[in-house]
C-alpha cells in the first residue's frame, strides 16, 4: 500500500552496489543477497507518495479521476492552507491601532525611505500625530543613523504607499510575506518529503504558530528576513531536483530499461547555468539587505548546496565526486551566490548613493568628501563606495557591541522552550472601555505577545532531535537540510551571549522547525509496508497531536491579537512566570 508517509524512506539515496562499504560486500561471501532495488533514476529523483488506491475505491472515485485529483492536489492543498493562513493574518490587521514595539522605528523609516531615499530623524512625539492625522505629517529632512539595511523597510514602505501611513498600511507587506511563506513551506515540504500531505501539514503548522502569526502582523524586519530565507531554501531544493533529473537523463540504461550508475557521466557531466541557484543568490542578497544575520544563512546554504552536488554525483556513480564538483560545479555555484548577493545588496542602497553629498543626503553620504578625504584608497574606489564602507563599518561596531539591558532580552538557550517572549503591546482598559466588557467584573488586559504556540515549539524540540538522529545515523539528506536551515538561523546567536537579543529572532528558523515536526509525524504515522493496525494507531496519535497544537493556538489567540479579556483570563494564559 502506498502512503503519504512513505517520505520517511531513505533508500533512494544509498550508494551504488560497487561503492557500498566493504563490510556490505563481504556479506556476499556468506550467501547474503540484497533485496530488489530500484534503478538509479528512482534514487536520484524519487517519486511522490500518493494516497492509497483503496481510499479512492472506498470513495467510489474512478482511477483516472483519482489520478487527475492527485496531480492537482499538489497545488490545491497548499493554496487552501495559504488561504487559511491569509485570513488569519489579514483579519483586523490594523488592530491594535497603535505603534507597537519596534514599529516606532521601521514604520517611520520605511515612510522616509520611499519618499526621500534615506532615513530621517523624527520628532519623539510624532507617533501620536501620525495616528491622529492618518499619517498626514511632514517628513523631516535631516538624515538619521540607522543600523539595518534598507530592503525590508522598502517593502514595508510599499505597503504604506498603497494603503496609507497607518497601522494597516505598514503591516500589510509583512502580513503578505507571512502568508506567502506558508505557501512556500507547503510546496517545499511537498518536494522535500515527497508527500503532498506532509507538505501541507508543515504549512498548516506554520499557519498556526503564534510567533510567525504575530510577526506577520507587525512591521518588523525579521518577518521579511524569514521570507527571503525560506524562498532561498526552496530555490535550492528545486535546483537540487533539477540537477539530479539532468544526471538521471544522462545515465545509460541497460537492456531491461533500468538506469545504471556510470562513472564517466557522473564525473564529467556539466549541469549548466542552473537558474534556480541564481534565484537563490538573489533571495539571499535580499535577505542580507534586510538584516545582516542573513550572511550566516548564505554561508550555510552555500555549503549545503555544494554537498548536495557531491551526493548527487556519488549516487550517479562518480568515482571522484568532490573533484567533479570542484571542476564543473563550484565555479558557477560561487558566481551564482556571492557576486549576485553583493550586487543585490549594493543595489538596495542606490537611493542613498544618489542622495546629495553636500550634507543634505543620507547619513554618512558625504563622509568620503569630508572626514574621509585624502584616504589611501580614494584613487581606487569612488566616494560613494568609501562612504558606504565607512557607514557599514560603524554599523558593525554597533551590532557587536550592543549590550544595553532590555526587559525582554533572552538567551538563545531558552528560545525553543519559550523562556522569555516579547510583549509588543499591553494596556489594561477599564470595564466598558477599548473592548473590555461592561459586565467583566474587573478590569481587562490587552496584549500582543510574540509567543510561539507552546505545543508546537515543545514538540519541535523532539522533532529537531529526531532529524539530527536521522541525519547522523540514517544519512537522510532531508533531515540534514532541515537541520542546516535551523542551525543557520539559530546557532550564530550563541556566539553573542553578551549581546542584547530577543526570542522573536527565532522566526527566521521556525518554518524549518515545522518541517521537522511534519517529518516526525510522517515517521510516527508508520513507514511503508506497515500493517493497518500500525497505521491507524500512528494516524490517531499524530492526529491528536495536531489538534492539540491547533487548540493551543486558539487558546492563545486573544494575546496574539490584542483582544481585551478579563485580567484573570490573561493570567491563566501566563503559563510561565517569565512570560509576564
Amino acid at each position: 500500500m502506498t502512503s503519504t508517509a512513505s517520505s520517511t524512506d531513505t533508500r533512494h539515496d544509498q550508494a551504488p552496489p560497487d561503492q557500498r562499504p566493504a563490510w556490505q560486500q563481504r556479506l556476499r561471501r556468506f550467501g547474503h543477497t540484497a533485496g530488489p532495488r530500484g534503478d538509479v533514476r528512482e534514487r536520484l529523483v524519487p517519486p511522490y507518495a500518493e494516497p492509497s488506491p483503496r481510499l479512492w475505491a472506498a470513495m467510489g472515485v474512478p482511477h483516472d479521476t483519482a489520478a487527475r485529483i492527485t496531480r492537482r492536489l499538489g497545488w490545491i492543498g497548499p493554496l487552501l492552507v495559504t488561504a487559511f493562513a491569509g485570513v488569519l493574518r489579514f483579519w483586523n490587521l490594523g488592530n491594535p491601532k497603535d505603534v507597537i514595539f519596534d514599529e516606532t522605528y521601521y514604520a517611520k523609516d520605511a515612510w522616509a525611505l520611499v519618499h526621500r531615499g534615506f532615513e530621517v530623524n523624527w520628532d519623539k512625539n510624532v507617533n501620536e500625530l501620525i495616528l491622529k492625522t492618518g499619517g498626514d505629517v511632514p517628513i523631516p529632512t535631516d538624515a538619521a543613523y540607522v543600523v539595518h539595511p534598507p530592503v525590508g523597510k522598502y517593502l514595508i514602505g510599499l505597503g504604506e504607499l498603497v494603503f496609507g501611513f497607518d497601522p494597516f498600511g505598514w503591516r500589510f507587506m509583512t502580513a503578505l510575506l507571512g502568508t506567502l511563506s506558508v505557501l512556500l513551506i507547503c510546496r517545499i515540504g511537498r518536494r522535500l518529503l515527497r508527500s503532498t500531505f506532509l507538505g501541507c501539514l508543515a504549512g498548516a503548522l506554520l499557519a498556526v504558530d503564534g510567533l510567525h502569526f504575530v510577526m506577520s502582523r507587525t512591521a518588523l524586519l525579521d518577518g521579511v528576513l524569514m521570507f527571503f530565507v525560506v524562498a532561498a531554501f526552496g530555490c535550492l531544493v528545486v535546483d537540487r531536483d533539477r540537477a539530479r533529473e539532468r544526471l538521471a537523463a544522462a545515465l545509460p540504461a541497460d537492456a531491461d530499461g533500468r538506469v545504471r550508475p556510470d562513472a564517466h557521466v557522473a564525473d564529467t557531466l556539466r549541469l549548466g547555468l542552473r537558474p534556480w541557484r541564481w534565484t537563490a543568490g538573489l533571495m539571499l542578497g535580499l535577505a542580507v539587505g534586510t538584516k545582516w544575520n542573513g550572511l550566516y544563512v548564505a554561508a550555510a546554504f552555500g555549503l549545503m548546496t555544494v554537498l548536495w552536488d557531491v551526493g548527487s554525483r556519488k549516487v550517479a556513480g562518480a568515482r571522484h565526486p568532490y573533484r567533479a564538483v570542484v571542476k564543473y560545479d563550484l565555479g558557477l555555484a560561487f558566481v551564482a551566490t556571492l557576486p549576485v548577493m553583493i550586487v543585490t545588496y549594493v543595489a538596495s542602497w542606490i537611493p542613498w548613493i544618489l542622495s546629495p553629498t553636500d550634507g543634505t543626503g543620507g547619513y554618512y553620504r558625504n563622509w568620503a568628501a569630508t572626514d574621509g578625504k585624502g584616504s589611501s584608497w580614494s584613487w581606487l574606489f569612488p566616494d560613494w563606495a568609501r562612504s558606504l564602507w565607512h557607514y557599514e563599518s560603524q554599523v558593525y561596531e554597533f551590532h557587536v557591541g550592543l549590550d544595553s539591558p532590555h526587559t525582554y532580552q533572552s538567551n538563545p538557550w531558552s528560545w525553543m522552550v519559550l523562556g522569555r517572549p516579547v510583549s509588543y503591546f499591553y494596556e489594561s482598559p477599564e470595564r466598558g472601555v477599548d473592548g473590555c466588557a461592561a459586565d467583566a467584573g474587573q478590569k481587562c488586559a490587552r496584549e500582543v505577545l510574540a509567543l510561539g504556540t507552546p505545543m508546537l515549539w515543545w514538540v519541535g524540540c523532539f522533532a529537531l532531535a529526531y532529524v539530527l538522529w536521522r541525519w547522523f545515523f540514517r544519512r537522510d539528506w532531508r533531515a540534514g537540510a532541515i537541520a542546516c536551515a535551523v542551525a543557520a538561523g539559530y546557532v550564530p546567536w550563541f556566539m553573542y551571549q553578551e549581546r542584547t537579543i530577543f526570542l522573536f529572532y527565532a522566526v527566521v528558523f521556525i518554518p524549518f522547525v515545522c518541517l521537522a515536526v511534519a517529518m516526525l509525524i510522517g515517521a510516527l504515522t508508520g513507514p511503508p509496508g506497515s500493517s493497518d493496525t500500525r497505521r491507524v494507531a500512528g494516524a490517531t496519535g499524530t492526529g491528536v497531536l495536531v489538534l492539540l497544537v491547533v487548540w493551543n493556538f486558539i487558546y492563545f489567540w486573544p494575546i496574539y491579537t490584542g483582544q481585551a479579556i478579563p485580567i484573570d483570563d490573561w493570567r491563566a494564559r501566563m503559563w510561565l512566570d517569565t512570560w509576564v
